[in-house]
């Protein structure tokens, strides 16, 4: 049964206010992202927040000590790790660790856990990283928030009604390589009225994200589909959430029927064979302290 954009939008937004209890980002990362966008904030505005929130100043730590970074010696100084990572890197630790919380509930079906898509995630927001700073394309912060969020969506259906997607999930089948037999988008939209794009999409909306994580989330499945000045950031994840499906014993790949990389994508991004298997190389090597990054 097809449905139309009006039918699309109601089961959307059903959706997002369903879980709005659930899905809101905490006081202190609102008060960061606030104090980032204002060019008038400094390191020492954001200390200020921070340091009044032990785990979040635990978790920047963590991330400014991690080899990931390649920063020199052991940083113990908040205020030291917010001028070495930059406000932008901070600010995403932040919503990281919001999102974090959204990713729990253990094994929804032997196929799927919110755990398994969050470690994806993770992964996917480092490889995103990687991406744009082999390349040069001075989009480093964005790439990262932009590969952290692109299935955020299906924490939304997750949250809204779980036994649905389980039902999709059962629906799509795997065969003994792990690779689903149908694509998730298509039964997302029979069992739902909606998929993941459009619920990750409609959720970037709610928490007044900027449009190009919005695009993201809407578009990493077809990057070539979106307006033809909006496709870089979307084929960047693109691209990364498949070097990532590749990677690991257990990759989460339940909406990948296909590895393939579309030519056309590869334009955009001006990647040739030989950068491309450079960029694997560098992801395998990181691949240990992705793990454990964000996690």
């Amino acid at each position: 049964m097809s449905t139309t954009t009006e039918q699309r939008d109601q089961v959307v937004n059903s959706a997002i206010n369903e879980i709005s209890h659930i899905a809101t980002l905490p006081q202190v990362t609102l008060q960061i992202i606030k104090l980032v966008e204002d060019p008038k904030s400094t390191a020492s505005d954001l200390h200020e927040v921070i340091s009044g929130d032990p785990a979040l100043s635990s978790r920047i730590l963590k991330v400014v000590n991690s080899s990931f970074y390649g920063l020199p010696g052991q940083i113990a100084s908040i205020n030291r790790a917010i001028v070495l990572l930059g406000l932008n890197a901070v600010k995403n630790i932040a919503i990281a660790a919001s999102l974090s919380k959204l990713f729990r509930g253990g094994n929804l079906t032997p196929r799927f856990s919110a755990e398994d898509l969050w470690a994806h995630s993770n992964a996917t927001a480092a490889a995103s990283k990687i991406i744009v700073d082999t390349l040069k394309m001075g989009l480093s912060d964005e790439a990262f928030l932009a590969g952290l969020m692109h299935d955020i969506g299906i924490m939304v259906m997750m949250q809204s009604d779980r036994q649905k997607l389980i039902e999709v999930v059962e629906s799509l089948g795997v065969n003994a390589a792990g690779v689903p037999l149908m694509d998730m988008l298509e039964v997302e939209e029979s069992v739902y009225g909606a998929n993941h794009c459009n619920f990750g999409e409609a959720l970037c909306k709610k928490w007044k994200f900027p449009r190009c994580l919005e695009l993201v989330t809407a578009y990493h499945h077809a990057p070539l589909t979106a307006d033809k000045d909006s496709r870089t950031l979307p084929c960047v994840v693109y691209l990364a959430d498949r070097l990532v499906a590749e990677m690991g014993e257990k990759p989460y790949r339940l909406d990948l029927q296909t590895l393939d990389i579309d030519e056309g994508v590869l334009e955009v991004l001006k990647l040739d064979g030989e950068k491309l298997e450079s960029l694997k190389t560098r992801l395998a090597e990181s691949a240990a302290d992705v793990a454990t990054l964000l996690g």
